[in-house]
């Protein structure tokens, strides 16, 4: 049996970066301050749909919402060895939250049509929340299991994964379709040289008709450079909000019920330091300490 993966990655912020003043007015992050990374997590999503191609040989579609420039993540999970790519981007999506990002792409994932899984990292490093993949389950009705470290089989209607508890690990058995979470529990796999050589040119249309009307670079038609990358396999889809049917009072600023109040950047000083002999006068020098102000006792 063939199987269809829907992987949903992000194109995020490098946080490691981040301060007040890479944040605007109204609390979203100003992604132009910031270099963008292909989401650390959603790596591992990946990683885990592709090990399920080499097992089952599976079909992976990645999926990611965001501006033209995000095709830059999905680029590089073709060169990885996703087979379709897909970016969901419209101005209409800007200043979504967890609820109207996990909306569009509940959208997103019904225009793909029948898939049996989707994955998507546990959560991006620009928000922590951990909520769009819970979420999106939710809105697609489908069962989820989260923080999983191991798909260890792949049947006709079910699939059993191995996800990490307090402690441990729990092994859970899920009828298809399913939504998995995927935590940093493997190794991501470098891109391919001989797939970044055939998918280097992979472009969206509006990135086309961007190159093609550069006025010091452009000297194709559109048109023509759009049917040459088709008849390879290279166009990568770019669809909008109309074109998934979501509502628009579902998505971007107008369907994000959370609001940023304020922004602070808190900077960690050092406060005192004592030095402890390591020996056993000074360790009872310390417990006695400790006894005293009650920290221990």
């Amino acid at each position: 049996m063939s199987y269809t993966v829907l992987v949903f990655v992000k194109q995020v912020p490098d946080t490691q970066n981040i301060t007040g003043e890479a944040m605007k007015a109204d609390g979203t992050v100003n992604r132009a301050a910031l270099p963008a990374i292909f989401n650390p997590e959603d790596l591992n999503a990946l990683e885990l749909a592709l090990q399920l191609k080499d097992r089952y040989g599976a079909k992976v579609v990645v999926g990611t919402m965001g501006p033209p420039a995000a095709a830059d993540v999905l680029r590089d999970a073709l060169f990885r060895g996703a087979d379709e790519a897909l970016l969901l981007t419209d101005r209409a999506f800007a200043g979504a939250d967890t609820l109207a990002t996990s909306y569009a792409l509940s959208c997103a994932a019904k225009k793909v049509g029948k898939v049996d899984l989707i994955l998507c990292g546990r959560q991006a490093i620009d928000g922590d929340t951990a909520q769009v993949g819970p979420q999106l389950a939710e809105k697609l009705k489908m069962p989820q299991i989260c923080y999983v470290e191991e798909v260890l089989e792949l049947a006709e209607n079910k699939i059993v994964a191995r996800r990490a508890i307090e402690g441990g690990y729990e092994i859970l058995e899920s009828p298809l379709p399913c939504l998995l979470t995927v935590i940093d529990s493997n190794d991501p796999r470098p891109p391919a040289a001989k797939r970044i050589m055939k998918y280097k040119r992979a472009m969206t249309k509006s990135e086309i008709n961007k190159k093609v009307s550069d006025p010091y670079t452009g000297n194709a038609d559109a048109d023509a450079e759009i049917k040459a990358l088709e008849a390879k396999g290279l166009i990568i889809a770019e669809l909008t909000a109309e074109a998934v049917n979501a509502d628009p009072a579902r998505i971007g600023m107008a369907g994000s019920p959370t609001k940023v109040k304020a922004i602070q950047s808190v900077v960690l000083a050092g406060g005192e330091a004592k030095k402890i002999e390591p020996t056993t006068e000074g360790i009872n020098a310390l417990i006695h300490e400790l006894i005293a102000d009650h920290t221990l006792g």
